[in-house]
C-alpha cells in the first residue's frame, strides 16, 4: 500500500520545530538522526555535525511528519516553495521505480533511485510542476 507523508526541510532549527511539533500532536519521536552519526559525516562541516540529517514524528495513526536540516555547508539554500517535499513509501522496488520513472519525467531527478546507506532503495525528483517528491521502499 503506498502512503504519502510530507517531508519538511530547516535552516538549521528542524529539532526546534519537532519539539514544537511534538508538543502539539503528542507521541514520540521514530527517528532522530543527527548529521554526525552518517557514514558521511566527514564530509559535514562541524558546525553543522550535530544538526538534524533525519527527523519523524507519527501524526494519528497513519501519517508521518519527517524533516531534515538542509545544510548550506552542502550548498542547499532554502526558499518558499523548495522547503517541502512529499514523501512516497511504496511496497516494493519495482512500484518504487515505476513510481518514480512516472513523476521524474518531464522534470530534474535531485537523487538518481538507489539503495542507500539507510536500507531503502530511494530517490528524490521535482516533477515538471516544480513538486518535490521523494519516493522509497523500506527493504525489509
Amino acid at each position: 500500500m503506498i502512503s504519502v507523508n510530507p517531508y519538511l526541510n530547516f535552516n538549521g532549527n528542524a529539532e526546534e520545530a519537532f519539539n514544537f511539533y511534538r508538543s502539539v500532536f503528542g507521541g514520540e519521536f521514530i527517528v532522530l538522526q543527527r548529521f554526525k552519526d552518517t557514514p558521511e559525516k566527514d564530509s559535514v562541516a562541524t558546525n553543522d555535525q550535530e544538526k538534524i540529517m533525519h527527523i519523524s514524528l507519527p501524526i494519528g495513526e497513519a501519517n508521518i511528519l519527517m524533516a531534515t536540516d538542509a545544510l548550506e555547508s552542502a550548498e542547499r539554500s532554502l526558499t518558499n516553495g523548495n522547503n517541502m517535499h512529499l514523501s512516497i513509501s511504496t511496497d516494493s522496488n519495482d512500484e518504487t521505480k515505476r513510481i518514480f520513472t512516472g513523476l521524474s519525467a518531464g522534470g530534474r531527478i535531485t537523487v538518481p533511485l538507489g539503495k542507500t546507506f539507510w536500507g531503502s532503495y530511494f530517490g528524490m525528483c521535482t516533477d515538471k510542476y516544480d513538486i518535490q517528491w521523494m519516493v522509497s521502499n523500506d527493504e525489509k
